[in-house]
């Protein structure tokens, strides 16, 4: 059964798109940490990090890095912060979060944001890419 990142991936499920590439895609979270909370999701679904290819993985990080770059242009943070925790849904999966403090990185705490404010974010965020 596909995950729901294949399924975004496939366009069946709608996503807030930042980038994309032949490998990867990135996203806002739908349930983010802090305002920019950004997904990136290798296509090929794999479950766990360390399972990649590391030429994937290496990509996965190369491609990560630029996306956390325009992160920083267009949310305003004391940095990104980076994790890769996996067991909600079995795909690969890297979180960025424009972080104020450690408690941004605390996956208890979440913001509510309306469906513009999530667009605006996304086309913000994808502009500086």
């Amino acid at each position: 059964m596909a995950s729901i990142f294949t399924k975004i991936i496939d366009g069946e499920i709608p996503c807030y798109k930042i980038a994309e590439d032949e490998n990867f895609i990135a996203f806002l979270d739908v349930n983010p940490n802090a305002k920019g909370h950004t997904l990136c999701v290798p296509k090929q679904e794999i479950n766990k990090i360390f399972d990649m290819e590391e030429d994937l993985y290496l990509k996965l990080m190369s491609f990560s890095r630029k996306i956390a770059k325009a992160i920083e242009k267009t949310i305003e943070c004391k940095r990104v912060g980076v994790a890769v925790v996996g067991l909600e849904v079995p795909h690969v999966h890297v979180h960025l979060i424009p972080l104020q403090d450690m408690d941004d990185m605390r996956f208890q705490r979440k913001v509510s944001l309306e469906k513009a404010e999530f667009e605006s974010i996304a086309q913000a965020i994808a502009a500086n890419y």
